[in-house]
């Protein structure tokens, strides 16, 4: 039953496709304006954001912990943030300062909430549900 996991994966991948939805909004924004080059920059980050997402999968690689498997995807996040500020205008543009960005610290949670796990620390599970020492 542990070995499937069918809603960790599905977490793993909707999680971020979720957080990457927003992209996909922008470039349809953008082909509808006409503004091709945005669009494709844009289209680009969500093809590399697919192929980052289930490259980085953590049942791809048991054995590292999750912080460093987010790593890519979150500096992903944050180019693509970069090319809407820039391709939209300019952060004044929304009525924002730098001091706005604070916000976006919430963000990096999973960083300190799942620290040194890993996909295998669940595998070594025994019936009971206690974990063993290896």
């Amino acid at each position: 039953m542990t070995k499937k996991r069918t809603g960790e994966k599905a977490g793993w991948i909707g999680g971020w496709a979720g957080g990457f939805i927003w992209i996909l909004i922008l470039v349809v924004l953008f082909f509808y304006r006409q503004k091709f080059v945005q669009g494709v920059i844009g289209a680009a980050l969500i093809g590399t954001a697919i192929v980052t997402v289930l490259y980085y999968a953590p049942w791809r690689h048991p054995s590292t912990p999750y912080w460093k498997l987010m790593l890519a995807p979150y500096g992903l996040f944050f180019i693509a943030f970069a090319w809407a500020v820039l391709s939209l205008g300019d952060m004044e543009v929304f009525g924002l300062n730098w001091w706005n960005l604070l916000w976006l610290i919430p963000l990096l949670s999973p960083f300190g909430f799942l620290g040194n796990k890993r996909w295998m620390d669940r595998v070594l599970c025994n019936e009971e549900g206690s974990m063993e020492k290896s």
